[in-house]
């Protein structure tokens, strides 16, 4: 599989920083912010394949911060970290186009599993625009 980026959205410093080293650690170019308005700001400089995105933050939630993100990248695949509280929150997140949701504390070997069938469907979504574009 190519490589692919990550961008890491969640306010808890100790998760954050966390999971970008076990993303890193299994090769995986990952980039972490605090934020939804951070995520934003930095999705308009920056790429990303993938987004593994809180639910529950200060400020900007993760669905607001969800639905900014897929008028802006909508082929971006985004997995939304929930807790049990906010289930409901994850299964929104999907209706508005989010990839799938995980529990937290996520499971690496799931986590890692998802991102890797995010970054497929964003590539097989790719190869669909690009060969619509080719009639």
């Amino acid at each position: 599989m190519e490589a692919f980026r990550v961008l890491v959205v969640d306010d808890e410093p100790d998760f954050l920083e966390t999971i970008l080293k076990r993303l890193k650690r299994r090769k995986i170019d990952a980039t972490g912010v605090d934020s939804g308005k951070a995520a934003l700001e930095l999705l308009e400089r920056e790429p990303f394949d993938v987004v593994i995105l809180d639910v529950r933050m200060p400020g900007m939630d993760g669905i607001e911060t969800l639905k900014e993100m897929k008028k802006r990248r909508p082929l971006m695949e985004v997995i939304m970290l929930t807790g049990h509280a906010s289930v409901e929150a994850g299964m929104q997140g999907m209706q508005l186009g989010a990839f799938d949701f995980v529990m937290k504390p996520a499971e690496m070997d799931d986590l890692l599993e998802r991102i890797r069938q995010a970054f497929e469907r964003k590539q097989l979504h790719e190869k669909k625009v690009h060969e619509f574009r080719a009639i």
